[in-house]
């Protein structure tokens, strides 16, 4: 990486003439992240209102490319690390969140479920446990005061607060669930995301009968049956869909989780937080 050249036009980058600073600022951008440093050290330089801004506007650029490449390799090889994707839809709004950070902040919830688990415990029972270790022991909850709020679909604001919206309070119950050896998985039933509890893990074979029964992350791990979808169905007068029984892929979670931030958005009238969030979705579409 050339560094001179970085500084060299980093020091243009206050040019009126829209057309060279078009230039530069394109060049800056084939930079890539490692001309955020330089970026920003110019940026605590200057008392240039209008250098500033262009600068902050490059940083975010810069970022958002970065974030998109991120999310297409993820959804190409299979979207496996779910709680990977969710850290990488938290650094649309925290560019600087360290993954390790939140592995390590979720590394003590799993521990403790995983202590608590044995191979003689039926399935509700390993439930019971996850419900007592997520929601009593580490205090996670809905957020019903503020549903709607953008913080609710970010990873690492659940964790601080240990409140979320139904999806990413499933995300997280899964994680740790997952960690412990239980097989529960999302389901993407409409309106409200829920888990399900499911003994063969093949998820291609698109049946309900391995499905022994669902929970409900957003109502602290309540646990209901496929009656209690169909009448949910029967209420938005939605065809009970095969889809909204059996568990999803990782990669149509993440999309979701997009969604859920896009419709936040929208509500505070981000227009623009909505145009970048529908690239950030045409990323994870598997081609």
């Amino acid at each position: 990486m050339d560094y001179k050249e970085i500084d060299a036009l980093i020091r243009l980058l206050d040019d009126s003439d829209e057309e060279v600073y078009g230039h530069i600022r394109d060049r800056l951008l084939n930079f890539g992240k490692g001309a955020i440093p330089f970026l920003e050290n110019a940026w605590g330089g200057s008392l240039d209102a209008m250098l500033q801004s262009r600068i902050e506007e490059l940083i975010h650029d810069i970022q958002f490319d970065n974030l998109k490449r991120e999310l297409r390799v993820w959804t190409e090889t299979g979207g496996m690390d779910l709680l990977k994707g969710a850290i990488l839809v938290a650094r649309y709004q925290y560019p600087d969140l360290q993954e390790e950070t939140i592995r390590h902040q979720l590394e003590s919830i799993r521990r403790d479920a995983w202590l608590e688990m044995n191979d003689e415990l039926t399935a509700l029972e390993q439930v019971n446990v996850l419900n007592k270790i997520f929601f009593d022991i580490h205090g996670f909850s809905g957020n019903t005061q503020h549903y709607h709020a953008p913080q609710n679909s970010f990873v690492n604001i659940a964790l601080e607060t240990h409140k979320g919206n139904p999806l990413m309070l499933s995300i997280l119950y899964m994680e740790v669930a997952n960690a412990a050896g239980v097989p529960i998985y999302g389901v993407n039933l409409p309106e409200h995301f829920v888990l399900c509890y499911r003994e063969n893990a093949d998820l291609s074979e698109g049946i309900t009968s391995k499905v022994l029964f669902y929970i409900n992350p957003f109502s602290k791990g309540d646990i209901f049956n496929q009656k209690e979808i169909d009448q949910f169905l029967k209420q938005l007068n939605l065809p009970p869909d095969p889809s909204y029984y059996v568990p999803c892929s990782n990669i149509a979670m993440l999309q979701r989780l997009i969604r859920n931030l896009m419709n936040s958005y929208q509500k505070l009238g981000f227009m623009d937080k909505v145009a970048e969030l529908e690239q950030l979705m045409r990323a994870t579409v598997v081609r």
